[in-house]
């Protein structure tokens, strides 16, 4: 009966910010690489502050996108890569510098599923990268609000997929 009645108290809005806190601590203190870490020492300082960013955009949409669960950071072809291991939800998203322009920094989706078709539908004022990525210039303010759906569309990719299998 206790636990019952736990459930329904609803918590005090301190405490629910201290738990979200928490969550994201532990979630970034989990995810930390070193090889990802020298990876992003090693970029040009502006970039570096727009890719930490977005690093950190990532993380945000993973801990608050049902489904998704705790991501594991690695390298991947050099770049910092984001995976669903623990669930398997989703598709891996990469991020890293442009290397045919200095400033300009990319999302990198997976080329052989239609996420990048997707987001061109949603977002037709972002810039591609071909199949395989969204393409952000360092002088330009972060598109937060299409990032975030986008990433969350690709850390839920296979998710959907099953979901939609199962609809069938």
């Amino acid at each position: 009966m206790k636990s019952t009645l736990r459930s329904r108290v609803k918590k005090a809005p301190a405490t629910q910010e201290r738990e979200k806190k928490q969550r994201t601590e532990r979630l970034t203190a989990a995810s930390l690489n070193p090889a990802v870490t020298a990876v992003f020492d090693a970029y040009p300082k502006p970039l570096k502050s727009r890719l930490l960013a977005l690093r950190r955009l990532i993380f945000d949409t993973a801990r608050t996108t049902e489904g998704v669960g705790a991501l594991e950071e690695a390298l991947k072809w050099g770049q910092a890569s984001y995976l669903t291991t623990q669930t398997k939800s989703g598709s891996t998203v990469r991020i890293d510098q442009v290397k045919s322009a200095a400033n300009q920094y990319a999302v990198y989706f997976h080329c052989q599923t239609d996420l990048v078709s997707t987001f061109r539908e949603l977002y037709p004022e972002l810039n591609y990268g071909g199949n395989r990525s969204i393409l952000l210039d360092a002088a330009d303010a972060l598109p937060e609000a299409a990032l975030r759906h986008c990433v969350a569309l690709a850390l839920t990719y296979h998710l959907n997929k099953r979901k939609g299998a199962r609809g069938r």
